[in-house]
Formats: C-alpha cells, sequence, structure tokens
C-alpha cells in the first residue's frame, strides 16, 4: 500500500498529536504514526503532566506560562468532542522552597517579573498555614539512605518559598493525548496506530515519507520527528544526527506513588511542591495521594538505556524518592509494597528542547522534550507548525529564525532559541526542571 500526504508525524504521545493538530488546521493533509496502540501509550502515559511557569531561562518560563492558558481553557482550544471526555486542569498553584541550591529563586522571580507572571513570596507562617505537615528544616545536600546523615536534619531551616498561583498539573496525561487526536482528526488528520517506521525515504535530495514495518508506503514531503525517547534512533534513520550539535538520549526514570498522611487531604488541599533541599517534587493525585518525583541530584546515577531495552521493574530507587519527601513530610509512611511508574525521558544534552528543521530538507523534529514539556504541548504543536509552514515557504531558519508570538501573554519568542545546532545553555539547571 502507498498513499500520499502533505506531513507525516511520527509519534501520537502528547506533543506529536499537539503537532498533527496544528499542521491539520493549517490546511496540510497530515499522517500521524505509532507504534503503540493508541495516543499517548508511551512516555506521556508516565507524565506527571505538571504545569508550572518557572524554568531556568526567559524562552523556557514564557511559553510554560503561556501554556496555562491553553490548559486553562482545554475545551475551546480542541474545539472538538471525545468520547472518553476531557482531560482536567487543577490549577492548584506550584510552591517552590527557596534554598541556596536555587539562589533563592531570585533569578527565577526576575524571570517572572519580565514575562509578567504573578508570584507571591510565602514565608514560614504562610507555608505551615497552607501545608502543615511539612517541615521547614533543612537536610541539603541530597543524599543516599546508606550515606551518613541521610535523614537527619542539618541544623538549618528553609526561610521561605515563592508560590505561583498559575500552575497545577492534569489530571490524565494519556487522556489529553486521546483528546489532541480527537482534534485533530476533526480537523482532517489521520492516525495510523502500530505502525513502526522502518525507514526514511529520501528523493531528490529531500525527505520523501516512510516506509513501515509491513511493507506500506506513505509519501510526503514533510516528515516530523516526534517519537519521544525513540527521536535519536528516528534521527539516525534519516541521517541527520551526526550533523546536529545537540543531540538527544533516553533516561530511565522512576515516579513514587504513596498515600497522604493521615488526617491530611493532600488531593484536596494540596499545591505542586518543588523541594531543591531533598530533590524531590510532589503533586496531588486521584484517591487522596502522592506522586513523587526526583529533581536530578548529584548523588543519583543517571541511566541511560536503550528505549528498546530496558528494566521495567521498579527499583530501590523508587523507595528513596518515598525516604526523600518523607524528610519534608515527617508522617508520610512508606508503603511495603512500592507503587508508581517506571518511564523514559528523552533529553537533550542541555535539557533543553530542540524544535527545529534539519539538515535533511523537509525533515523537521520536535525532540528532546520528554520530563518537562507536557506542560507546552499545545503551543509546541502550534509552533512546529508555524517553523514548517516557514520553511516549506523558503525561509532560512537557520540564518534568519523565525519568530512565534504567544497571544495570551503578548511576547514573541525566537525558535532559533531551541536549534539543534546552538551552544549547550549554561542558564540550564540540567535537570527536569529545565
Amino acid at each position: 500500500m502507498s498513499e500520499t500526504f502533505d506531513a507525516i508525524v511520527i509519534g501520537a504521545g502528547v506533543i506529536g498529536a499537539a503537532t498533527a493538530l496544528a499542521l491539520a488546521r493549517k490546511g496540510f493533509k497530515v499522517a500521524s504514526v505509532d507504534r503503540l496502540p493508541a495516543a499517548g501509550y508511551g512516555s506521556t502515559s508516565g507524565s506527571c503532566a505538571i504545569i508550572r511557569p518557572y524554568y531556568s531561562t526567559v524562552e523556557g518560563s514564557a511559553i510554560a506560562y503561556e501554556s496555562h492558558f491553553y490548559w486553562k481553557d482545554w475545551e475551546n482550544f480542541l474545539g472538538a468532542k471525545d468520547e472518553r471526555g476531557l482531560a482536567r486542569y487543577i490549577d492548584c498553584g506550584a510552591m517552590v522552597f527557596k534554598t541556596e541550591g536555587n539562589q533563592f529563586l531570585e533569578p527565577v522571580k526576575s524571570i517572572m517579573r519580565e514575562i509578567g507572571c504573578p508570584f507571591e513570596d510565602w514565608g514560614p507562617e504562610e507555608i505551615e498555614r497552607r501545608l502543615p505537615m511539612m517541615t521547614l528544616q533543612s537536610f541539603a545536600p541530597p543524599k543516599l539512605p546508606e550515606d551518613p546523615g541521610f535523614g537527619e536534619a542539618n541544623g538549618r531551616t528553609l526561610d521561605g518559598a515563592v508560590f505561583f498561583p498559575r500552575g497545577g498539573y492534569v489530571t490524565d496525561p494519556q487522556l489529553s493525548a486521546h483528546n489532541l487526536q480527537r482534534a485533530a482528526e476533526a480537523a482532517g488528520a489521520r492516525f495510523l496506530f502500530n505502525a513502526t517506521v522502518q525507514e526514511i525515504l529520501t528523493a531528490g535530495g529531500r525527505v520523501a515519507g516512510v516506509k513501515l514495518a509491513g511493507g506500506d508506503v506513505l509519501a510526503a514531503p514533510v516528515v516530523v520527528n516526534v517519537a519521544g525517547p525513540h527521536s535519536a534512533k528516528v534521527n539516525r534513520l534519516a541521517g541527520v544526527e551526526e550533523t546536529m550539535r545537540i543531540k538527544t538520549r533516553a533516561l530511565r526514570h522512576e515516579v513514587s506513588h504513596v498515600p497522604s498522611p493521615s488526617g491530611y487531604d493532600f488531593e484536596r488541599d494540596g499545591v505542586v511542591v518543588s523541594d531543591n533541599d531533598t530533590a524531590a517534587y510532589l503533586r496531588p493525585e486521584h484517591g487522596n495521594h502522592i506522586l513523587i518525583g526526583s529533581e536530578d541530584p548529584e548523588c543519583d546515577a543517571r541511566e541511560w538505556v536503550d528505549p528498546d531495552d530496558y528494566n521495567r521493574d521498579f527499583t530501590e530507587q523508587n523507595r528513596i524518592l518515598a525516604m526523600r519527601a518523607a524528610q519534608r513530610i515527617p508522617s508520610l509512611g512508606i508503603p511495603s509494597k512500592m507503587k508508581g511508574v517506571v518511564e523514559l525521558y528523552d533529553v537533550t544534552d542541555d535539557w533543553i528542547p530542540i524544535y527545529d528543521k534539519s539538515d535533511l530538507p523537509g525533515f523537521y523534529m520536535a525532540v528532546g522534550t520528554s520530563g518537562n514539556q507536557f506542560k507546552n504541548a499545545p503551543i509546541s504543536g502550534e509552533l512546529m507548525a508555524e517553523l514548517i509552514e516557514a520553511c516549506e515557504n523558503g525561509r532560512d531558519h537557520d540564518n534568519e529564525p523565525v519568530h512565534f508570538h504567544l497571544k495570551h501573554i503578548d511576547r514573541t519568542v525566537s525558535l532559533g532559541f531551541y536549534s539543534r545546532n546552538r551552544h549547550i545553555n549554561e542558564n540550564s539547571s540540567f535537570s527536569v526542571l529545565g
């Protein structure tokens, strides 16, 4: 079988589905192909789906702040029905503890002022009023349980936090991808599941489509790599990886899932919490549970893996995450049988994504996004569609970067910031925080 399209999107995670939607809305005849049986079944389904405006760069923060307004108005943004219902955005806000490690958030507050994002300085009294189960003792630096002093306060206390009211989390990340699929289909896109890309086709010095396992050919002058943790493998198929200064690879990670402390309804009263002091982040979860993730401290080894061959079982890391959170929440119980998620991040060299063209004309990339770009998915789709349209109409993006306007906060960002050929951004946190 051979079919012809205007654009093929490889990957139907939340960013891939958003890219298919944005291209379809620009009039492209789009095919979205994914090796899994449904949209969002890969790394999207394992996302903590946190929506927050704070990043280590102005550009990253501006796009993240803009994303709040898309999720807040999710139904109208989609403009289409989904028989499974819509993912919900719980805008409970996000609190970040001030620590020496994050420079007491002075750089972040400066960025928030620049982009017009509201925030509140919380002193110890406000933290204790809002989150009474948390201690303000300091345990830094983050350690492993076998290290001397793990779980012991260092004699200092945290003197406050910054609260971002425009933040929270999405209840069902996989459903959000399905919502985007239905909206894209309503705009004319087609989704092909259980479809593995075996070959990137070229002709006349540019991309010409893809060949699927089984032999089917999908022809198109535009192919977009949004393959998540498989992005590096797809780039190798296209022969573009070696010419990129910034590359991607897959990182295994775990998220712990534990009950809220007895007597406290964290699902109702909690907020997203980022705790640099213990290197843990938390968010409320259905059933009065808490999701606990890692902020990638230096003491933890990073496990770079083959996305087709990695350990999908819990390790001791899952319990360590809960133990780190229990330093901040002394009444938190550690279950005898741990629950949570084992998934992959798609990580660039500086943990900032690549939204870019490639050296193969017609081949584009929205990669290195897993871990900290879920929140930006609807905007990522739109900026990719804008980039692709401009380049296909002759724009030399490498020398004259495309700009994208953030309509809700009335700010324009240069997509050159996300170039495959940028130098490593030393302002990055080099962690899941971006």
